[in-house]
């Protein structure tokens, strides 16, 4: 189903995915998976779309996906930007614009919006780079890979050529190539936790939420309270990513301590990628999307930074400009180069175009894309089973006296992570897990959560003491809650956990 509309109007799609005739979907815990939210970034909706098509056919067939179907659903949103996406893929222009969404932008405050992007100068369908021949540049051929890596030249010898990016002219007589391409935003900066201006924070438009793509996954997200898991996939640079964006961003010392337990896990599904702090180890960004799951939501949440030049060789060292060039080379026979061919520029004269094409560096090669698709859904199926799984353990019933008895239940969580995270109880950001006790003809006289099961020490609730509030039921643990009870005949005991599920269960006096 759709879930919005792109700026060009496009749908977002959603593939939700669970054991329907197991549970109410509704109420089950769930992860949300999105993708593309930069159009470039191809692979990271292919990641989610097999995501969804292995988790369907898997089902019945491998006990770990029928379970967490039974147990979890699965919201697969592929594309967040599919107007970048559509642009990149279909159009020879996308090379630099398609990461950015597609709403006309005046990068270079000229009063026009999107005059001056990339062209295909020589119309061969692709754009690559431009280079003019100059004794006096700064480059000159590589000696041994002379048909796709330029060089520096040393200080004290002439160049070869000087470089001029990528493919295009002067569209609107600035003196300037390329400088206004299509849109000129970031569609991962305009989320509304930790959101900046764009003069502090690039790309972030005008405020948060501005644009239709990040509203419309707000609002889904809002509208879906049992969302326990999040991640995001980009490419590239081989990184398991987590918050905070800046340094002194959001961040509970216990909700870390999670994320950096499942981060390792992640290295050693994925090779050669690093499980890091986005400010910390990377850069510091502003209203982002993981961001946001976790500041405004208490939501754990990761991005994938997909796809590592290491794994080229399946070495540990990242490779050379020369390993890369014999790979394609001798693995790739020349595919991902384009043969630099003379062009008559309006403004440069004679230059070559030619090099690299845009696929190359960002996506893995095709014959490598399954395995990569396979490993970053396995990271994110074992983030997925430590989502909350609630179970009501014992009830048990014990007189007190003619009519009058005491009721103990118990709460467990069978997985890691917690009903709502430290960040979420101590912002109060969804509702406390409610263990509640009703039937017909019994009054509650009294209730608490135990406390002490060994010393049956009680905090017990101040008013109606039919529910009992908890903050949360920590991963891999238990609670224990205390009625007393006045009365006799059936009993039904309910945990309503907005992340942890809604479960009953039956009992008598």
């Amino acid at each position: 189903y759709s879930i919005g509309k792109s700026t060009e109007g496009r749908d977002l799609w959603c593939l939700e995915v669970t054991a329907r005739n197991v549970g109410n979907p509704d109420r089950k815990p769930a992860m949300y998976i999105d993708g593309n939210i930069h159009g470039n970034e191809v692979q990271a909706g292919e990641v989610i779309a097999y995501t969804g098509w292995y988790l369907c056919h898997q089902y019945g067939r491998l006990d770990k996906v029928t379970s967490l179907l039974n147990d979890y659903v699965f919201y697969l949103v592929p594309m967040v930007n599919p107007d970048g996406r559509d642009f990149w893929l279909h159009d020879s222009d996308g090379a630099m614009s398609g990461r950015s969404g597609s709403q006309p932008t005046d990068n270079d405050r000229d009063g026009v919006c999107d005059e001056d992007d990339c062209e295909d100068l020589n119309g061969d369908g692709v754009i690559t780079q431009m280079r003019m021949k100059d004794v006096h540049g700064r480059y000159k051929r590589h000696p041994d890979y002379p048909e796709c890596l330029m060089i520096r030249a040393k200080d004290d010898e002439l160049g070869e050529f000087t470089l001029l990016g990528w493919e295009g002219t002067d569209n609107d007589g600035d003196d300037r190539v390329n400088e206004d391409g299509r849109g000129g935003y970031d569609l991962n900066r305009n989320w509304a936790f930790d959101w900046q201006p764009g003069y502090i924070q690039y790309g972030a438009r005008d405020y948060p939420f501005s644009q239709p793509e990040c509203r419309a996954i707000a609002q889904f997200v809002l509208a879906h309270p049992n969302i326990a898991a999040a991640q995001c996939y980009h490419n590239s640079g081989g990184m398991i990513l987590r918050g905070p964006g800046n340094e002194n961003g959001a961040m509970q010392p216990a909700d870390e301590r999670l994320l950096i337990f499942i981060g390792r896990h992640g290295e050693r599904i994925l090779p050669y990628y690093r499980s890091i702090v986005s400010w910390k180890d990377l850069y510091t960004t502003w209203g982002d999307e993981d961001t946001w799951f976790y500041g405004a939501r208490g939501i754990l949440a990761y991005t994938n930074e997909m796809w590592t030049p290491r794994n080229l060789y399946k070495a540990d060292g990242s490779p050379s400009d020369e390993d890369e060039a014999e790979f394609m080379k001798h693995v790739l026979l020349g595919d991902g180069m384009v043969a630099w061919r003379e062009y008559d520029h309006p403004t440069y004269g004679r230059i070559e175009i030619g090099g690299f094409r845009k696929e190359w560096g960002r996506t893995p090669p095709s014959f490598l894309l399954e395995e990569e698709l396979h490993r970053n859904m396995a990271f994110t199926l074992y983030h997925a089973g430590t989502m909350p799984l609630l179970r009501i353990g014992d009830v048990s019933v014990e007189p007190l006296g003619p009519g009058l008895f005491k009721v103990w239940v118990t709460i467990e969580n069978q997985r890691l992570a917690p009903t709502r995270t430290a960040h979420d109880v101590r912002h109060r950001i969804s509702p406390p897990d409610i263990v509640s006790i009703a039937g017909n003809g019994i009054k509650v006289i009294s209730a608490g959560r135990v406390m002490d099961r060994f010393f049956k020490r009680v905090e017990a609730v101040e008013s109606r003491p039919e529910r009992v509030e908890l903050d949360t039921v920590d991963g891999m643990d238990e609670a224990r809650v205390q009625f007393i009870v006045q009365g006799s005949g059936a009993i039904t005991v309910t945990v309503d956990s907005a992340k942890g599920g809604l479960l009953r269960k039956d009992g008598s006096l």
